[in-house]
């Protein structure tokens, strides 16, 4: 009896991680072996870097929030803590962009925690 090999479906996985490998360079887009584990890795990155993200977008808005605060004479860490104090629960994403797309605004949040 033959051997039954069911193409159809092998082919299909192929194609799924060909499409994936769409845009890579030399034999990485058209070569079986080379391009799964280029998928696989990317994939990997994907996930890892999905999660790294949210630390480097932190990271930028306690920075932009510092510069801000730095400008009127504050540190971020005394800002951050004002913040709490005054119970005002504005997020680093919302002050960062208002340290720096209205600066007036961010200005008028700083003077009042000054003033308590």
């Amino acid at each position: 009896m033959p051997r039954a090999t069911n193409h159809p479906a092998t082919k299909a996985r192929k194609k799924k991680v060909y499409k994936l490998a769409k845009g890579y360079f030399g034999r990485r887009k058209n070569v079986w072996t080379v391009t799964k584990n280029a998928v696989d890795k990317g994939l990997q990155y994907a996930y890892t870097h999905r999660r790294l993200k949210k630390r480097e977008f932190r990271a930028l808005w306690i920075q932009r929030i510092n510069a801000g605060v730095r400008e009127h004479g504050m540190t971020y860490s005394t800002f951050i803590h004002a913040l709490d104090q005054a119970n005002i629960n504005l997020n680093r994403k919302v002050l960062a962009d208002l340290a720096m797309n209205d600066p007036a605004s961010f200005k008028e949040i700083v003077n009042f925690l000054k003033k308590d």
